[in-house]
């Protein structure tokens, strides 16, 4: 598919535009000639960072709103013709410490955007940021779409509700909406302050400090993971498509690993480093999932995506870029 043609002169507004995958969405489509107008409300714990847009501040808007304000996004989604909507709570404990909190970014904030949508701008594109957080601990492995969702979080329920929110209105009101049920990305640009929002993103700010990594219950967890310029590729594609309009899709990594293998392999890229297997602290293990990997049979098939950067050369691509610029992020 050709991008270029596809989003040049068109106008993108990307909610949670300065966190870690709308800031890596609005380098390409910067590149891409695109008009971006990037929405976010920085709360600090919630990984917006200037820092994420400084080589192109210059060329794109951005507009510090939250997502809960139904009148801020009533005059923010006029005049767009796609609507990345990547605005969210994504850390699991912190859902179950603050259900409320949880539920207002991840739930009520989708409607107020969508009914937004709907009576402002019926016409636009929106790429929902789904998880796979909602299928829980799999029945079976890999995990496709047609896998019973038994979320095991606050956070993987009201993720849900915001995905089906997004398709509900395209069976009822005709928007163009399109879910995309990520896995574990990671890559430049993550928040990694602390753990609350992902695992990799801790270790990885770990192994360039030279601390231990902690590896939880016995390490044989098994996870999947994309290097966000994987992700990127298939927001893009979902968007530019008609065929992905009212779809779901699992993405997905072609290299399972355990987080033993996942530790071990780490520390040969960083060419330094050690870790630990630790008991599972209570809270967390009540709402592990096991093992997961998901089947991304579907959005191949329908979008021709799949994963192009392996885990080893992300990994080093991650890591350089934290060498560089940690001063940013820490």
């Amino acid at each position: 598919m050709d991008l270029q043609n596809t989003f040049a002169g068109k106008h993108v507004l990307i909610t949670g535009g300065l966190g870690f995958i709308g800031s890596n969405l609005a380098h390409r489509l910067v590149g891409l000639g695109a008009k971006l107008l990037l929405v976010d409300s920085l709360i600090p714990e919630y990984g917006g960072n200037l820092f994420n847009i400084a080589d192109i501040a210059d060329q794109v808007q951005v507009n510090i709103a939250d997502v809960r304000d139904e009148h801020g996004m009533n005059y923010l989604v006029r005049n767009q013709d796609y609507l990345f909507n990547l605005a969210g709570q994504v850390s699991h404990m912190d859902s179950m410490q603050d259900p409320y909190t949880d539920l207002e970014i991840n739930c009520r904030s989708q409607i107020s955007i969508l009914e937004a949508c709907r009576k402002r701008n019926p016409g636009i594109k929106i790429v929902y940021a789904g998880t796979r957080q909602i299928y829980g601990r799999p029945m079976y492995l890999p995990v496709d779409e047609a896998h019973p969702l038994e979320p095991t979080d606050i956070n993987g329920v009201n993720k849900l509700a915001g995905e089906w929110y997004h398709i509900v209105y395209h069976r009822v009101y005709d928007l163009r909406t399109v879910s995309l049920r990520m896995t574990n990305t990671y890559g430049p640009r993550m928040r990694v302050k602390d753990a609350r929002q992902t695992f990799i993103g801790w270790w990885l700010r770990q192994m360039v400090e030279g601390q231990e990594l902690q590896i939880f219950g016995d390490g044989q967890q098994i996870r999947d993971f994309n290097y966000i310029d994987d992700v990127v590729d298939a927001l893009l594609l979902a968007a530019a498509d008609p065929s992905a309009d009212g779809q779901i899709y699992n993405l997905g990594g072609d290299e399972p690993i355990n987080l033993l293998k996942l530790a071990q392999l780490m520390v040969d890229v960083n060419g330094r480093g050690s870790y630990q297997v630790v008991p599972f602290p209570p809270s967390r293990k009540r709402i592990d999932i096991g093992d997961y990997y998901g089947n991304y049979g579907k959005i191949h098939e329908h979008l021709n995506w799949q994963p192009s950067v392996s885990l080893r050369e992300g990994l080093a691509r991650t890591l350089a870029f934290y060498r560089a610029h940690q001063e940013q992020y820490w």
